[in-house]
């Protein structure tokens, strides 16, 4: 079966197109930037890649008109901005029409429980999305979700950091609201068990796991699970606004993140009906069962998507990887051209093993602080860690940077700032050779904005001189234990 998937480089996409392939499918991913999906994985030739922007609805006309069914799972919780529920409706609004002119028999849709009447703006846009779709004249499935727990999930991260760094909390009432968490492997397991099942044609379904619980409740629960004593007290006073400020200090989340959850953690998000195990017959995992399956991808360094992998300006934004060469004109630099006498392949291994629980090697304690005063100002600051401690591939995390390039063969490392800066900047790590000797090259690239930019440029330029070289230095010399 030709089955059209968006969003597959989201959380929940990279996770269902295995799935799908394991299922025989013949599956065509759309994504807006070729360079950002892993071609090199291990999907070889049982995938095709088409490009796509659903705001740019010329660019759809790469759809195949033969494909049968097709998955929507396009949105972001992430993305700020009044215009964002008129972008996402847009979107679907493209979506529809450039599947009208397919053969497809279904459209697929995974959105959040929508049981009151007071929504969130999240909740209000997915529903409208929702609706749109309804109106395609083909064949739809929508499955509704409370929040999804697995390796790499938001929730998930929330829960786990609150919980692992707070012995007591003062926390906001909203943790007293109830839902019905569901693990990521059930969601794949309906997702891909609806797929051209006709008792699922023209039908909306609640989604979730055995257990009806308060957040208050589930982080209790998380810290049993890790034999942890946690207190946990509310108060009315938290507004979403300081609340959303709270988790981002505490949390590896970003604000617009933090505060699209806070919004939407008003509502109670429990399945009003079981119709779906008559059509996909499953028993879901317990709370505990899929917090232990969460902790061991954790562990087995296994996890195989992340919220961390949607950019930081969201989905509708323009692809960071327009910014794979770093300007040449308007831009301030500072160079690091360190010697070194060992093997090239050492050094770039200790490229390779930068940030996240190795750290930057030199003045780790100002690369925190850095990210803290990051965090104070809505950005993602340096908790995000990396996406993989034992891989890299562009679109990676890497604390407050965005890996843009990986090329082993040619030993270059290239990140894209994603802190708050009055500008754009890049940092770039390659090993050249020069006179029959090696160097570790390290170039600092700021486009600054504004007058204002160029003022932050040069009041940082004194800590670049200690920092960047004593960083240089240690990653020339060090030595993995």
């Amino acid at each position: 079966m030709k089955i059209l998937l968006t969003g597959a480089n989201g959380y929940i996409g990279t996770r269902l197109l295995p799935v799908l392939l394991e299922q025989g499918h013949d599956v065509i991913c759309m994504v807006r930037d070729k360079r950002r999906f892993a071609e090199e994985s291990d999907f070889g030739d049982q995938v095709k890649i088409i490009t796509g922007d659903l705001l740019q609805p010329e660019t759809l006309k790469s759809i195949p008109e033969d494909i049968e069914a097709a998955y929507y799972l396009v949105h972001s919780m992430s993305t700020g901005g009044s215009g964002f529920s008129e972008q996402e409706f847009e979107s679907a609004m493209h979506f529809v029409k450039a599947i009208q002119q397919t053969s497809c028999r279904q459209l697929i849709y995974l959105t959040g429980i929508v049981n009151d009447d007071d929504l969130s703006r999240h909740l209000s846009s997915r529903l409208a999305v929702e609706k749109e779709l309804k109106k395609s004249g083909i064949a739809y499935t929508i499955l509704r979700a409370a929040i999804i727990i697995g390796s790499g999930s938001a929730s998930f991260e929330i829960i786990r950091d609150l919980t692992e760094k707070l012995p007591v909390m003062v926390a906001p009432k909203w943790v007293n609201t109830r839902c019905q968490p569901i693990g990521i492997r059930d969601v794949l397991g309906y997702l891909s068990g609806i797929l051209m099942n006709e008792k699922a044609f023209n039908e909306t379904f609640d989604v979730g796991g055995p257990d009806i619980l308060t957040y208050k409740e589930m982080m209790l629960q998380y810290a049993a699970s890790r034999g942890l004593k946690r207190w946990i007290f509310t108060v009315p006073v938290l507004t979403p606004r300081l609340s959303s400020l709270w988790l981002n200090l505490v949390t590896t989340v970003p604000y617009q993140l933090a505060r699209s959850l806070v919004d939407s953690m008003k509502n109670e998000v429990v399945c009003k009906d079981d119709r779906i195990k008559d059509v996909v017959p499953r028993a879901c995992f317990s709370y505990k069962k899929t917090l232990k399956l969460a902790f061991e991808k954790i562990e087995q360094h296994s996890i195989v998507s992340s919220w961390k992998d949607a950019l930081n300006k969201g989905y509708l934004d323009t692809s960071f990887m327009d910014q794979v060469k770093v300007p040449q004109k308007g831009t301030l630099e500072y160079k690091v051209k360190m010697p070194f006498e060992r093997k090239a392949e050492e050094v770039f291994e200790n490229v390779w093993g930068i940030g996240g629980t190795r750290g930057w090697y030199y003045l780790d304690w100002l690369w925190s602080f850095r990210g803290f005063l990051d965090k104070l100002f809505g950005g993602v600051g340096t908790r995000r860690g990396r996406t993989s401690n034992t891989s890299l591939r562009a679109g990676d995390v890497l604390d407050f940077w965005r890996v843009l390039l990986v090329d082993r063969k040619n030993t270059r490392l290239l990140l894209y700032a994603e802190m708050k800066v009055p500008g754009e900047a890049w940092l770039e790590f390659k090993i050249i050779s020069f006179h029959g000797k090696s160097y570790l090259s390290q170039v600092a690239t700021f486009r600054p904005s504004g007058l204002w930019g160029r003022m932050y440029w040069y009041a940082m330029y004194p800590f670049h001189l200690v920092l960047f070289k004593g960083m240089a230095r240690k990653i020339t010399t060090y030595q993995p234990k």
